[in-house]
């Protein structure tokens, strides 16, 4: 189930990826597919190394092009641990409402994208967020679970801070706030009960079987209900005046680094690589795990189908 709509999104062979916060790695794998360079950042070891194990799955299988790579590695979002202007495209999917320096992962996520690169994030959108809040205090106060909901005008603000300039939103997942207002209204822990079981087996029978009755059911609920509040966004140029030019003699003609090449000494400590030869985005810097997200994303994990 993804949220980022690559019609949208558009997402070429050869693109260098970072999916920040990947959890289960539902993007990640998508991306892959698409014959892009991959990294999978979480500071979830758990779900990162099953992330690795998928990648490694899919290559097997022959569903990625031959020229994909795809890294899976621990990390962390105020930290990250590649140098400016890494990657083409930056994707942080149901992440925000976790963190508390939401800025900070901001301006991260903004320098290791490089000039005219493109960004995607998506978080639970304001209505249908509110309601799940009013209904149940279990919903959100938990270790890990969401502690802000952004209208998205404020998402919007805080991306144009941060110096991206947004080109698109839309809303998705229109069928899946009605299981949530459900659960919330039964209790978040509480599967057993007749409706919320019911509309379980619809959102599984949609996800599996995508019928046309449901598509177009989604397509008409998501302006009006959609889940997910989805925002795209580029990273400027910077004004060319901005750029001194060098004085007549000085130019560096050595020629860049290429993306594969680093010291040993720089490898990060915690990474699963899917497949062998050096990282597409260069081997990171050393990164510490620490506490990404500003909170437990353990729970988070238990929290997954609720983005």
């Amino acid at each position: 189930m993804l949220t980022i709509d690559f019609s949208r999104f558009p997402l070429a062979a050869g693109d260098r990826v970072l999916d920040l916060g990947c959890g289960a790695g539902r993007h990640a794998f998508e991306c892959y597919r698409r014959g892009a360079h991959v990294v999978a950042l979480d500071r979830n070891g758990e779900e990162i190394r099953e992330v690795a194990r998928w990648f490694a799955a899919m290559r097997e299988a022959g569903e990625v092009p031959a020229t994909a790579t795809a890294t899976a590695m621990e990390g962390d979002a105020l930290a990250l641990p590649f140098p400016d202007d890494s990657f083409d495209v930056v994707i942080i999917s149901e992440v925000m409402e976790h963190i508390p320096d939401d800025k900070g992962v901001l301006a991260e996520m903004v320098r290791v994208l490089r000039p005219g690169g493109r960004i995607a994030v998506t978080v639970p959108r304001y209505g249908p967020e509110k309601v799940c809040w009013t209904l149940s205090d279990a919903y959100h106060e938990v270790e890990g679970g969401h502690i802000r909901i952004y209208r998205g005008d404020e998402l919007l603000d805080k991306m144009r801070e941060a110096g991206l300039r947004p080109y698109g939103t839309h809303h998705a997942h229109g069928l899946h706030s009605p299981y949530w207002w459900l659960k919330c209204a039964f209790g978040v822990d509480n599967d057993k009960a007749l409706p919320v079981r019911a509309y379980h087996k619809l959102l599984v029978w949609d996800i599996m079987k995508k019928p046309l009755a449901t598509r177009v059911a989604e397509s008409a609920l998501n302006p009006l209900i959609g889940k997910s509040f989805v925002a795209y966004a580029t990273k400027p140029h910077p004004p060319a005046g901005l750029l001194p030019d060098p004085e007549p003699g000085t130019a560096d003609t050595t020629p860049p680094p290429t993306h594969a090449a680093a010291s040993a000494a720089d490898a990060a400590p915690t990474r699963a690589d899917a497949t062998e030869g050096p990282a597409p985005v260069g081997t990171p810097r050393t990164a510490s795990p620490t506490d990404a997200f500003g909170a437990s994303r353990t729970a988070r994990s238990s929290h997954e189908e609720r983005e």
